[in-house]
């Protein structure tokens, strides 16, 4: 169900989740938060989609929470809002079908850390990352403390939270956080393009793989070996992998289905 805050678009066996408050670079607000976490919690029980990905209208990807309405806050409001956003967040993450971000503007705040929910993240070239909670005499929420950390290691996420400065994207790019850099004006053809690509894939293995990579972050070895063993025995009997292996040994491109 589409909200004014966030347009809702399918295409074949993608959906576009686009956040809409362009007139505040699309600050978060309850109906948005509550509306992308009803519309990924519908699409990952929906078989016939296959791939996400998450835009921002007009100037910007997002600028996170709304300044406008800062200060007038209580404790009991915070842990109200944060707890949607943590809702939000841990869908995300347990949904087992790809998302992309695909940035360009800013993405500030709990926006950039939004974007790190995200499993792949492709940004226009001219685009800003800002963890700008300091500059409100704010910490992270959203989840950035975690993900941060384990990306650029904890003295570079320190730097990055601490000074709150702008981090162009081609910095994180070169730092293994964003996929990929595209010209601004090619931004949406390239998330088109790679969520199609990861629609037409073995979707049921991407989203088995998303679970054991998001579980290596705090598991031992032995773990995820056993891990990797007990869904490996559910995928050899999926009918997506007796279509690769059928389509290897007649030299032909394989036809997934997500089954």
């Amino acid at each position: 169900m589409e909200t004014s805050h966030l347009l809702v678009e399918r295409s074949g066996a993608v959906v576009w989740l686009t956040l809409n408050r362009p007139e505040r670079l699309n600050a978060f607000s309850p109906e948005m938060i509550a509306g992308l976490t009803r519309e990924i919690e519908h699409a990952a029980a929906d078989d016939a989609v296959r791939a996400i990905v998450l835009s921002g209208a007009g100037r910007a990807f997002s600028a996170g929470g709304d300044v406008k309405t800062m200060g007038q806050s209580s404790a009991s409001k915070a842990y109200e809002h944060i707890g949607r956003l943590n809702r939000l967040i841990v869908t995300m993450k347990s949904c087992e079908k790809p998302i992309i971000a695909a940035v360009h503007g800013v993405a500030a705040g709990a926006g950039f850390n939004l974007a790190l929910a995200c499993d792949l993240i492709l940004a226009a070239e001219d685009s800003q990352f800002i963890l700008s909670f300091a500059n409100v005499g704010l910490v992270s929420d959203g989840g950035g403390s975690y993900w941060l950390p384990r990306l650029v290691g904890p003295h570079l996420a320190k730097q990055f939270f601490f000074t709150a400065e702008p981090i162009p994207a081609r910095r994180l790019y070169e730092l293994g956080v964003i996929s990929d850099v595209v010209p601004a004006e090619t931004l949406r053809e390239a998330a088109e393009a790679l969520a199609v690509k990861l629609a037409s894939g073995p979707t049921k293995a991407i989203g088995k793989q998303k679970r054991l990579i998001e579980h290596a972050l705090n598991a031992t070895l032995e773990d995820i070996l056993e891990m990797e063993r007990l869904i490996q025995g559910v995928m050899v009997e999926t009918d997506d992998h007796h279509e690769g292996v059928a389509a290897f040994q007649e030299k032909r491109k394989p036809v997934f289905q997500g089954k």
